[in-house]
């Protein structure tokens, strides 16, 4: 066993530089992030918004948690020594930021909740999708992580929607700029880039692709990163299934985009396609 454990350390050293090994004991845990967001989720949930005292104990229990995941996260990519008063107390400042954060996180799930119970039939009354819909899963964790990804946080964002897509199959990158009333109908196989911006009341069915073009490469073959490639979804946009939008484009308020199409170009808006 320790043969096989040092023969795959020394295969894992050729692909990432001394730095990595130095820095591996900060590796944020993928276990804890994921309990904490769920508790986030769940706290989320609950109808107020009020911090009571049992409630106030919850949350200073996880915005303890959570500010340690952040500062592993942190001193793993910091250029200075590890482990770093600068590092914990730039986790400290964005833990009160992102709970700061949850209020309007928890009216954005309300609206997404509204959308779902209103645009569809099936639904019984709003606790059904809140609870049972993988489409407010996924749109739930990704507003979370999407708070933290934009205070700079980039690793714990990303396992958030990883195991939300795991769970969902629906696949939403942290980065990604979404509107209030969003409602993924059925759900499975949707991909949203890490570029995309959607406006408000916009609708998905399942398969759905917001995605990008071929990559442009570096002068050393490498994509380039950065760069603004997903799809912009205007204001009041349906897209049904299978449908695929493919790179920086525009589709205009009020467009309907029918199942199994192929979109490169701009629609405009008002269009039916």
């Amino acid at each position: 066993m320790a043969d096989w454990a040092e023969q795959i350390t020394a295969e894992l050293k050729k692909t990432f530089d001394q730095n990595f090994y130095d820095r591996a004991a900060f590796i944020p845990s993928a276990s804890e992030t994921i309990e904490i967001f769920r508790s986030l989720r769940d706290f989320l949930y609950q109808y107020p918004l009020v911090c009571t005292p049992d409630k106030s104990h919850c949350l200073k229990s996880l915005s303890t948690r959570l500010e340690k995941q952040i500062k592993n996260a942190l001193c793993f990519v910091c250029s200075s020594p590890v482990d770093c008063q600068a590092c914990e107390q730039k986790a400290a400042q964005i833990t009160r930021d992102f709970l700061r954060s949850l209020p309007q996180v928890q009216k954005l799930v309300l609206s997404d909740v509204t959308a779902a119970y209103e645009g569809d039939p099936a639904a019984m009354n709003p606790i059904e999708p809140l609870l049972c819909y993988p489409g407010i899963t996924a749109v739930t964790f990704q507003r979370l992580a999407h708070n933290l990804h934009v205070l700079g946080v980039r690793l714990l964002p990303r396992i958030v929607t990883e195991y939300a897509h795991s769970i969902t199959g629906i696949d939403i990158h942290p980065g990604a700029q979404i509107g209030p009333s969003f409602f993924i109908d059925h759900g499975t196989g949707v991909v949203i880039g890490e570029t995309c911006e959607i406006g408000a009341h916009v609708k998905l069915y399942q398969g759905v692709t917001l995605g990008a073009k071929s990559f442009p490469l570096d002068q050393n073959g490498n994509p380039v990163k950065g760069i603004k490639r997903h799809p912009n979804l205007e204001d009041n946009v349906i897209i049904y299934a299978e449908t695929t939008v493919l790179g920086n484009v525009t589709i205009g308020h009020d467009s309907v985009i029918g199942a199994n199409k192929w979109i490169t170009q701009n629609v405009s808006p008002g269009s039916k396609i």
